[in-house]
This record gives C-alpha cells, sequence and structure tokens, in this order.
C-alpha cells in the first residue's frame, strides 16, 4: 500500500493506491462506516443534521400569468437545473398572500423531486421561485455545502436509496421523512466539500457545452437536409434539373413477415421495427433479432441491398413512414410484419441518399397527412407510393449524401465525447465523494484549512 498523487482539474489529489488482495482490507487513514470505506476526518451522519429545513411545496391551485414568479415543479428540474422555459408563473401578489415560507425557496437552497422523475436535483440561484408538493426543499444548515450535498445526492448509490425508499403501489413517491434520515458521508471542512464541488462541477459545464454544441450540429444538419434535399441550396459543381418522382414510380411495396412468438429468438436475422426506427441505414451486422423460419418464408420476406423499410404502424403518426436503408447485402434475412418493404424498381437512386431523402419535411410531411388513425396510426405501400420526392441526378444525390453523411459523423463523435466524459465523472464521483481521492490534503484537513 502507498501514497500518490495526481492532479485533477489543476488540483493535486491524494489518495491510498492498494495493492492486490488489499481492497477488503481498510487502509491506513480510513474507517469503515455504514456508507462504505471513508478517511478517518470525515462524518457521517443522517441527512437531517446537515439540514435546517425540509419540506415541500403548495398544494392549492395558484393563478398563473405570463409574467411573474416562476413555479417549480417536477417537470421543470433537468440535467441538475432549474429549466425556466417550461415553468409557468404567478403573480407577485400571489406569491406573498396565498404561499407559505415552505413554498417560497431561498438562494442556495437545494430542490429534489419527489413525484414524477424521481430525485433530480437542482439549486436555487438569485431568481425568485416558489414549489409546488412535487418537489422537496432542503435547507443546509453551515456545515454543508450546497453545490457539495447536491453533487452527493446525485451519485448513484444515494439516487438508488431514494428510489428503493420511495413509497406508493403505482405512482411512487419520495417521502422527506426518510430522505432525511438517510446516512450520507461528508468532509467536516467546507474547504474540502468546495473543492470537490467544484471539480465536479467543472466537468458537468463540459458535459453542458458538449450537449450544446450537439444540439446545434443536429440543428444545422436539419437546416441543411432541408436545404440540399429540396433544391434550395445546390452543391458547387451541379445545375441540372431535378424530376419530381413519386414513390410508388420508384418502389415496389410489401408487407413483412408474421410469426407468433415462439418463433422469435434463434434462426433466420430480421428487420424489427426498432431496427427501422431507430437508424436511417442499416448494416446486416447490426441486426439482433432472429426468427425460425422455412426456406419458403425466407424466399418469400428476403432483403437486399438498397431495400428501403418504412414503420407501418405506430401509437402516433409522427412514428409513422420512418424510413431506413439497407446499405450491404444480407444473407437470408427477412423483414417484419410491423414494417414496409420498398423495393427498387430501378438504380435511379443512390442507396447512401436514401439514408436521408426520406426524412426531409417535404417528405414527411406528406407521410404523416396520408396516415389512417384509428386506435392506431397506420400507413401502407398504396398511401406511400403517392408520396412525391425532388429527385436529382445520382451524381449529385452521392455528393448530397456524402456531406450529411459527414455531419452525421461529426455528430457521433461529440456523442462519444460525451458518453465518455460521463463515465469520466461516474469514476470521479465514486472517487472524491468516497475520499478515495483526496482534492485537500489530509494533513491540512487535520490543521482545519
Amino acid at each position: 500500500m502507498g501514497i500518490s498523487t495526481e492532479v485533477i482539474h489543476g488540483k493535486e489529489a491524494n489518495y491510498t493506491l492498494l495493492t492486490r488482495g488489499e481492497e477488503h482490507q481498510v487502509p491506513l487513514g480510513y474507517k469503515r462506516t455504514e456508507v462504505g470505506v471513508i478517511p478517518d476526518d470525515w462524518e457521517v451522519s443522517s441527512l437531517e443534521e446537515y439540514t435546517s429545513f425540509i419540506s415541500y411545496g403548495f398544494t392549492n391551485p395558484m393563478p398563473t400569468s405570463e409574467i411573474g414568479i416562476y413555479m417549480i415543479t417536477a417537470r421543470d428540474i433537468v440535467d441538475g437545473r432549474i429549466n425556466f422555459d417550461t415553468a409557468r408563473c404567478t403573480t407577485a401578489e400571489a406569491y406573498r398572500t396565498l404561499l407559505t415560507n415552505k413554498s417560497r425557496p431561498k438562494q442556495g437552497d437545494l430542490l429534489l423531486t419527489k413525484d414524477g422523475t424521481l430525485g433530480r436535483l437542482a439549486l436555487v440561484d438569485q431568481t425568485t421561485v416558489c414549489i409546488n408538493q412535487s418537489v422537496a426543499v432542503l435547507r443546509l444548515n453551515s456545515k454543508a455545502v450546497p453545490d457539495f450535498l447536491k453533487k452527493v445526492l446525485e451519485a448513484p448509490t444515494y439516487q438508488k436509496r431514494m428510489l428503493e425508499d420511495a413509497g406508493g403501489s403505482t405512482i411512487k413517491h419520495i417521502y422527506i421523512t426518510i430522505v432525511n434520515r438517510m446516512p450520507v458521508a461528508l468532509p467536516r471542512t467546507r474547504a474540502e466539500q468546495h473543492a470537490i464541488a467544484e471539480t465536479l462541477s467543472d466537468v458537468d459545464g463540459l458535459l453542458r457545452a458538449l450537449g450544446a454544441l450537439i444540439t446545434k450540429k443536429r440543428a444545422t444538419k436539419q437546416s441543411a437536409m432541408q436545404q440540399l434535399l429540396t433544391g434550395k441550396t445546390r452543391l458547387r459543381g451541379f445545375a441540372g434539373e431535378w424530376q419530381r418522382i413519386t414513390l410508388g414510380d420508384l418502389f415496389d411495396f410489401k408487407n413483412g413477415l408474421n410469426k407468433a412468438k415462439e418463433f422469435f429468438g434463434h434462426g433466420t436475422p430480421i428487420v424489427n421495427y426498432m431496427d427501422v426506427f431507430a437508424n436511417s441505414a442499416l448494416t446486416s451486422s447490426e441486426l439482433a433479432g432472429r426468427v425460425r423460419l422455412s426456406k419458403q418464408e425466407i424466399e418469400n420476406f428476403n432483403v437486399r441491398k438498397g431495400d428501403v423499410f418504412f414503420t407501418r404502424t405506430s401509437e402516433t403518426t409522427d412514428e409513422i413512414g420512418i424510413a431506413a436503408v439497407m446499405l450491404d447485402q444480407p444473407t437470408d434475412t427477412v423483414f417484419s410484419g410491423f414494417i414496409l418493404r420498398a423495393r427498387p424498381k430501378n438504380q435511379s437512386m443512390c442507396d447512401e441518399f436514401k439514408a436521408y431523402c426520406f426524412a426531409s419535411q417535404c417528405v414527411r410531411s406528406q407521410i404523416i397527412s396520408t396516415a389512417s388513425y384509428t386506435t392506431r396510426a397506420l400507413t401502407n405501400g398504396k398511401l406511400l407510393s403517392y408520396v412525391s420526392l425532388m429527385l436529382p441526378p445520382k451524381e449529385e444525390q452521392a455528393a448530397i449524401a456524402t456531406v450529411l453523411s459527414d455531419m452525421d459523423a461529426e455528430i457521433v463523435a461529440l456523442e462519444r465525447r460525451r458518453d465518455k466524459t460521463r463515465a469520466i465523472k461516474q469514476g470521479m464521483m465514486q472517487q472524491l465523494l468516497t475520499g478515495r481521492v483526496r482534492l485537500v490534503k489530509p494533513e491540512a484537513v487535520e490543521a482545519g484549512a
């Protein structure tokens, strides 16, 4: 066992290294507690030892207004923050006269969603807000730094504990009296709490920046699709006329395979509803579904390179006619009865272009407007055959597909970076919130720094 240091976000971190076989032992300077092994100079107490006030908000209806005091509900707490874009307002007079202090959190208070999506947290900033009964307010005493305790309660261990303790039969609720008795581990000094909270907040900031960039890139791609797939914007070097053509001129449609549940799980690969719904382009290696079929069934419902599949039925019309193209040549593969196969009549379309053109706004609006709806939304080959699109020459199709594919690749790279950063954050939380990694030197802690 030894001591090592490293730099995390500009701070020197000290932690104990356990050699093989020592991971079940308690290292020197640490102690075993009901919440796990923590440093000797940390303490474990129930949450109520760190709060001066805990309650939940108003239960009676409040008047609403276009502007005024934000009324925060559980739905308005997302990604660790209050989303003021979704929050309604009440009048300043109603705030003053109809609400008690328990519904009027102060700056620095913690908000915890106790109904709906459970366990989400947010800090109250300088904005004046009120809360309803779906949100609990935790006002901390001097022992706890609000942002640090927020990070503690957001950690998987404590989230799991709150969900396990939630009550209710069909709709779950977090009971604040139970949460208040939940044991938590904290450094005794506010300096160490601040250091940990600041480091994890830096990662949160990076995640928010990546999320905003991904949203911006997606919006840019949607705009590019609208311009490029309608010919409003032409790529350099292309000037030929586009042809308006119906899907019926391009494809033959066929309904998919229906089999009893016991036939699924092994056998022949099958293109399923979610394969199409979640991907605009498919390859045979990505197909996880399997179904046991006869040779004749495989031949009747076969899949070929260049086939396009459309979702046939759904709960809403917005999910009807979502398309995906098969980009490689699969072997003995079939398609589900919940989707339609559109088999090309000719080679007038580039396969890569197919992955984008059916998602354009003008095509989607036609598909949605022609769908039928009784208990479920439905489309079929006949309805889809009337949908039209503007088709450029194949060389321009390929060029457009390349531009949009490059945008997709950039978005995927950003999403992978975001996912990797999330994983890193989870590891940092495990280390920092248990004291395994120290951002304030233990000897400095002991000296009261």
